[in-house]
């Protein structure tokens, strides 16, 4: 089983690496980090890169895919890159399973697979997937046929564990899970806008940007 997880300029590291982490322990499996040309690619605070081993020309058949998302200018670049949603296309006429995570799902919106479907992403992005026909949803995981979609940044652990459970069965899935140690205890309830303090959500809805 081949996985080809989706590099680009300015991805979000975690979205790409949270489902890596979490599914590249299945069997038989090869992890493959593609982008539209091999080599280096940046993430969105410029101070991390991971290597594409291969150009999107030289993987055409991948068993599953992963979008990351990331800052939205940098994501509408590649919504408007034909590279690249030609690509998702054109490989998701083969996939077994076609997902993302946070924003990715609006690189998936952007490509047409996704329209008349149930997806989720990040939550300032809700409004903006429904204008691709998406009907948006605050779930953290959402699964639409092939189609499995993940929230915010960290969720994608969460689609990556729920989607092993269901290539190798729960307890296998339990056993990534165990091994990586993933027990989340934050030392804060405001992961979601419904949890968070008000002014901080306004904030961040007005286009605020978090601290570095």
């Amino acid at each position: 089983m081949q996985i080809a997880v989706l590099l680009y300029d300015g991805f979000t590291a975690l979205d790409a690496i949270g489902p890596y982490q979490t599914l590249s322990p299945l069997p038989d499996t090869e992890v493959v980090f593609v982008a539209e040309q091999a080599g280096p690619v940046q993430d969105d605070n410029r101070t991390l890169s991971l290597v594409a081993a291969k150009s999107l020309a030289e993987v055409s058949g991948p068993d599953i895919v992963v979008v990351p998302g990331g800052p939205p200018e940098n994501v509408q670049v590649q919504m408007d890159n034909e590279a690249v949603t030609g690509w998702l296309r054109a490989v998701d006429a083969t996939t077994t399973w076609t997902t993302s995570v946070c924003t990715g799902s609006l690189l998936l919106a952007a490509a047409g697979l996704l329209a008349g479907r149930r997806a989720t992403t990040h939550w300032l992005s809700r409004e903006d997937i429904g204008k691709h026909g998406v009907e948006p949803t605050g779930d953290r995981v959402v699964f639409d046929g092939k189609y499995v979609t993940a929230a915010g940044v960290s969720s994608g652990i969460d689609m990556g564990l729920t989607l092993a459970g269901k290539i190798a069965g729960d307890q296998y899935a339990q056993g990534i899970q165990l091994m990586i140690e993933y027990d989340p205890q934050p030392p804060y309830d405001a992961g979601s806008p419904e949890k968070a303090p008000a002014e901080l959500v306004e904030f961040f809805r007005a286009g605020g940007a978090a601290q570095k």
